[in-house]
């Protein structure tokens, strides 16, 4: 089995065991997303959620964003951790969102990691959820699930996203990395992964995962 085989299968049986692909930041608006992103930074999603929802509420538009004071976003912020750099770059970003790019998000990872504090990671998050285009979002999860799965050696979330994008179908690839998070954090986990339990188990057609 040739490992863009491999890699087929694993994308058609975490979609069978997760039909429903979603992303596990709460937003509503497309700049949310951004902002959500920067702040899931050495952060978990589920405090990035619990942090938005005063942070969305105070400022509920882009130009709220633009126009905030840099000091009162990061107290908001402190759970998320490095909250005075974070700020800095949410309005920042907020405000060449709005008036370099007319209040839109860019449409090419390359004009995406322009914004201030916004890397790859996030960039392909928007790409694939925002927009619908082909991304591949290499966070903790997906680096470790893929290595497990043999479909890259790579640990460097670059150099991951150039493997994966030979191998997954460009349609499936954001749907594939969403899944992927909640299969790591139900099965694959990074300390003692439940191997025995795994329903990947049977769909991979023997292979032994690099566990």
């Amino acid at each position: 089995m040739t490992k863009k085989e491999r890699a087929v299968l694993a994308v058609e049986g975490l979609a069978a065991v997760y039909p429903e692909a979603k992303c596990s930041l709460v937003y509503s608006k497309p700049y949310e997303l951004m902002i959500a992103g920067r702040l899931s930074a050495q952060c978990t999603d589920a405090r990035v959620n619990i942090v938005t929802k005063e942070l969305f509420a105070k400022y509920p538009t882009l130009e709220s964003f633009a126009e905030a004071d840099i000091d009162e976003v990061a107290e908001i912020i402190r759970p998320c951790g490095l909250y005075k750099t974070k700020a800095k770059s949410i309005v920042e970003a907020c405000r060449r969102l709005l008036y370099d790019f007319g209040g839109e998000l860019p449409r090419t990872i390359e004009e995406l990691t322009t914004l201030s504090g916004i890397g790859r990671k996030t960039a392909n998050l928007i790409m694939g959820d925002v927009h619908h285009l082909p991304a591949m979002v290499t966070d903790t999860h997906c680096i470790r699930i893929t290595g497990r799965l043999g479909l890259t050696a790579e640990t460097a979330p670059e150099k991951v996203e150039r493997d994966l994008l030979k191998i997954i179908p460009p349609d499936k690839g954001s749907d594939f990395c969403h899944r992927l998070v909640i299969f790591g954090r139900e099965y694959c986990t990074a300390r003692n992964p439940k191997c025995e339990e795994c329903p990947l188990k049977e769909r991979l057609n023997g292979y032994k995962c690099k566990v």
